[in-house]
Order: structure tokens, then sequence, then C-alpha cells
């Protein structure tokens, strides 16, 4: 079986403890091998899913009856959009545990599957009553992505109006749950509610896990510059002056070397002048060509 390298500060012991209970059911070289793909997933998952779904491939050779590492193959699948294949893993690992926690995940999947009506299929039956309060609210925006999907935005925006909206409490869901609702709003054409959202938002983002602050700026007409990039209109007059420099230089250095052939033309002129008249044949008169003397 190929392997990727893993770093060497990478021991496999950065996992949870429960994955850890997990993997003690295989052999001890085995488990530690399992565990570093596992630990490389979680790294790479967010900056780098085609290399974190590399790693759980062979995590998933090396112990697919593990429920730990096919939700892991799931998750690295479903960062892909390989939603057929992450569905299938959720099943597995949901097969294995009977835990209902990858419910809304599992019902995600059936929309980029392009079946909405599927999720919210899902997001009315018995499971969601098992799941802990942030799977529920997990469940409620799958709903309500499932409403969009189909057209129905009014009834999105009811999906999300629920107490965990409502409420001033920051939890790790308020932001995506406001974000969510703030979007709903604005594609319904109600932008000042939807800018309240937005800001509402950004004040509970604090991991920066949504573009809040972005669309929020966008809405009061801020456009932001990359300083790094020089403006093509300040780059052009330079170039331009330049470009007149090098003109003028050349002009400058044809008209030198004109100037200098002109030079080298007169001077070869009188040379030619004093060569002929320092060769010009002298002719002596004959006796018979003297005048008559009286």
């Amino acid at each position: 079986m190929k392997r990727l390298p893993i770093p060497d500060d990478v021991t496999g012991e950065e996992i949870d403890a429960d994955v850890r209970q997990e993997l003690q059911s295989l052999p001890k070289g085995l488990a530690e091998d399992v565990s570093r793909n596992l630990v490389m997933v979680a790294r790479l998952i967010d900056e780098d899913p085609e290399g974190a779904y590399a790693y759980s491939k062979i995590a998933l050779r090396l112990a697919s009856r593990v429920a730990a590492v096919r939700e892991a193959a799931g998750f690295a699948a479903y960062a892909n959009q390989k939603y057929s294949e992450a569905l299938a893993e959720f099943r597995a690992a949901r097969r294995m545990t009977g835990n209902v926690d990858l419910w809304p995940v599992m019902a995600d999947c059936e929309r980029g599957l392009g079946r909405p009506e599927k999720a919210l299929d899902m997001a009315g039956a018995p499971e969601v009553h098992k799941l802990d309060k942030a799977g529920q609210v997990e469940m409620r925006l799958v709903a309500a992505g499932a409403r969009r999907d189909i057209g129905q935005l009014d009834a999105a925006i009811v999906t999300l109006q629920s107490p965990e909206l409502a409420s001033n409490s920051v939890q790790p869901w308020t932001a995506r749950l406001r974000y969510a609702y703030a979007d709903a709003l604005l594609a319904a054409g109600r932008e000042d509610e939807a800018r309240e959202w937005f800001a509402k938002a950004v004040e509970s983002d604090k991991d920066g896990s949504t573009d809040a602050s972005d669309r929020l700026a966008e809405l009061d007409g801020v456009e932001f510059v990359d300083a790094l990039v020089e403006d093509e209109d300040d780059v052009a007059p330079e170039a331009e002056a330049e470009d007149v420099a090098e003109d003028e230089s050349e002009t400058a250095t044809d008209a030198e070397a004109d100037t200098d052939t002109e030079v080298e033309t007169e001077v070869d002129d009188e040379d030619d002048i004093v060569e002929a008249e320092r060769t010009k044949p002298v002719v002596e008169a004959d006796d018979d060509d003297e005048a008559p003397r009286g």
C-alpha cells in the first residue's frame, strides 16, 4: 500500500480520546499508523481538502471497520464535494455506532446530490429530536437551504426564525445562523433587515467563520483596494515618461551618429583634394611651343 509522508512531529496522540479508544481494537503499530493519518486529515481538511482526502483513503484501507475512520473519510469526501461517497461513509459510521450526530450532514449530502426534498424529509424525522442543540441548529440550517433550493425563499426565512436566532447569547453556531438569515433576507429583497443581521453576524463571528464583514461592507458601498497592487493609472504616466526619455535618447544618439558621419565625409574629401594636388603631373614646355622671338 502506497503511503503519504507524515511529519515527524505527528505522533497520533493528537486525536480525541474517544477516537483513540476506538483504535485500541487494532494492533498497536497499526493503531498508531491509522491515528497519524487521521491527524493529517484533521490538519488539512480546511486548507487542503484534496490532501485530507488522500490521507483519509489510506486510513480507510487500514481500518475500514472503525467508525471514527469511516466518519473521517466521510468528512474528507464531503469537503471535496464527493457527496455520494460522503453519504455512504456517514451511513456506515452511523450503522456502527447508532449515533444520530451525523444526521444533519447526511441531509446536506442529499442536498448536494440534488435531492432537497429528501433533506426536508430528514429534517422532519424523529432522529432530529435526538440531536443536541448544536445538531438541531445545524439541521435547521440544512432545512432552510433545502427550502431555498426548491425556490421557497419565504419558507426558508421562517425556518431560520427560532429562539436560537433571537437569543443574545453567543454560541458556536450563532454567527452561521445569523449569517444564513441575513443572506435569505437579502435574497428576498429585504436589504435593510439583511444589513441588520449581517451586522449581528459580525458581532458574533469571533473566529471569522463567515464573510459577514465583507457582505456588510458591500451593502454599505465600501470598496477594498489591495495596497500591494499598483493602480494601472498611477503606473502609466511613469511608463510613458520612461518611453519618452528612451525615444529622446535614441534620437540624440542617431543625431550624434549622423554628425560623426558628416565629419568623417568632410575629412575624407579634404584628404582626397590634398592627395590629388600632390600627385598632379608637371608639364614641361616643348621647344616647338616656345613663343617666337622678335
